[in-house]
């Protein structure tokens, strides 16, 4: 079995031992990993900042662009054998790993355009008096990991920040270090990639997190997680005063009016809540539903949640694999279990492997917008269903969370639609559709899920400064006139 190693300064190295990570399908080992430790964490930030400083990698964007066009296709190699490992770790299904394989490379290939597209102005701001406002990249970047989308959530943070001109420290999650050491390996086999600009370290832990965090030559983090670790980073960091990007939870809504179309609409928002088993900080988790169709929508989503069929991520038959261990697995069933209104209990299906963390999708009545299952995000495969009267009461509970990530409006009235998008208070609101991400695109959180944006020319800006030049270089007089 390949053993996912750390990528330092152009060179492959490993830690002190070795961990396994089980596959969430099966409960075997998935994978080895050789975690790092501070020592390697320190090494790749001194890496880094010796790439950054000596050129030709930061004032060259055309090298940039060439290298990360060169990436994509790298990844675009090893599509079949990156898909296979990440099905294995983190129990995606196979089609949503080759969509978020696609993805990737959409991403790199997007930032190799925007690498030779970066401008600043010119500005006269007095008789003979010229500013100059240049962009540039801000220097070191740490990209933190997170397990339930490994491959397009490092492209979509490592795409901008080569872009820009950083260079990069990334830690992967533990459970998916060897899908990101495979990506590390395609992408730092590029021949133009000078040494020191990509690293990697893995960890079991918080040990090189928490390094990252707090090392004075890194100069910003994107990081995508719980907001329970956003705020320790948001602490750690303070002493350097770090530049940020955060993408934290999220607790989507659908909100369903009368006159949607529940043909297209339900199937979708079914995707949309069991997409990666409801792992996914975008994933419907609370569908609003106006009282003149709550009882149908009720009925046909409990219809289509007991017959969806829950089984190993990679069975072509499965349309949701597991959650990501037992210990999540029995976290959400046990909240199932304590809800007092459950139209729908999730439980092990009968046909999926016995040593899989399964849980089929539960649905559950609610009626108080307090209610813990209302405001948290609980990650995983358990949807809310809850009434609204008018639109004013719509945007009133779709609003009812410290989140606001992404949401979904449902409606044959264009106008309507967007009078409620207007209102949601969320990053990303579609509307007849869900879970619609672009490169183009950019996407982030109101409230308490997250700062700052991803995706988009918008996902430049945390890894790039603004410089004001000024000169009084006057001016030639007119002669003749």
């Amino acid at each position: 079995m390949k053993l996912a190693r750390n990528y330092i300064d152009g060179s492959w190295h490993a830690g002190s031992g070795t961990m396994e990570t089980i596959n969430p399908s099966t409960g075997e080992v998935a994978s080895v990993f050789s975690p790092g430790d501070t020592d390697c964490a320190d090494a790749a930030v001194s890496a880094a900042r010796r790439a950054f400083e000596r050129g030709g990698w930061s004032n060259n964007p055309r090298k940039r662009a060439a290298v990360l066009l060169a990436m994509a296709d790298a990844i675009e190699r090893i599509r079949g054998q990156l898909v296979a490992v990440s099905v294995s770790e983190c129990g995606k299904r196979t089609a949503e790993m080759e969509g978020e394989v696609g993805a990737a490379v959409s991403e790199l290939r997007y930032y190799a355009g925007v690498a030779r597209t970066i401008f600043g102005r010119v500005q006269e701001v007095g008789e003979g008096q010229l500013s100059i406002f240049s962009r540039e990249p801000i220097g070191v970047a740490a990209i933190i990991v997170p397990w339930n989308a490994p491959v397009t959530l490092l492209a979509r943070s490592l795409g901008p920040a080569l872009a820009a001109g950083c260079t990069v420290v990334v830690k992967p999650a533990p459970q998916t270090s060897l899908t990101n050491a495979l990506m590390i390996e395609a992408m730092a086999a590029v021949p133009d990639l000078p040494p020191g600009v990509l690293n990697s370290v893995n960890e079991n832990g918080h040990e090189v997190g928490q390094a990252l965090v707090v090392h004075r030559e890194v100069d910003a983090i994107s990081f995508t997680g719980s907001r329970h670790t956003a705020g320790r980073i948001f602490e750690a960091s303070a002493a350097t005063l770090k530049r940020l990007n955060l993408e934290l939870g999220g607790k989507a809504p659908a909100v369903v009016f009368a006159d949607a179309d529940l043909d297209r609409a339900l199937p979708e928002i079914v995707r949309g809540a069991t997409a990666a088993a409801g792992q996914m900080c975008t994933a419907v988790t609370r569908v609003l539903v106006e009282s003149a169709a709550y009882e149908q929508v009720g009925d046909r989503l409990a219809q289509h949640f007991r017959a969806l069929n829950v089984n190993a991520a990679d069975d072509p038959r499965s349309e949701m694999g597991p959650v990501i261990d037992m210990a999540n697995r029995d976290r959400l069933a046990a909240i199932v279990a304590s809800a007092s209104d459950v139209l729908v209990a999730g439980g092990h299906p009968d046909d999926a492997p016995a040593g899989g963390s399964y849980l089929s999708p539960s649905l559950i009545a609610v009626d108080d917008r307090t209610s813990t299952l209302v405001r948290d995000e609980l990650f995983g495969p358990i949807v809310t269903i809850e009434r609204f009267g008018d639109e004013a009461d719509a945007t009133k509970s779709a609003n009812a969370t410290d989140f606001g990530l992404a949401a979904s409006v449902w409606t044959r009235d264009g106008s309507r639609a967007q009078r409620i998008a207007r209102s949601i208070k969320s990053g990303t609101v579609w509307i007849n559709s869900h879970n619609r991400l672009f490169a183009e695109a950019e996407t982030g959180g109101y409230k308490q899920s997250g700062i700052g944006r991803l995706h988009g020319l918008m996902g430049l800006d945390v890894f790039m400064e603004t410089k004001h030049i000024f000169s009084e270089a006057g001016f030639v007089p007119a002669v003749g006139y």
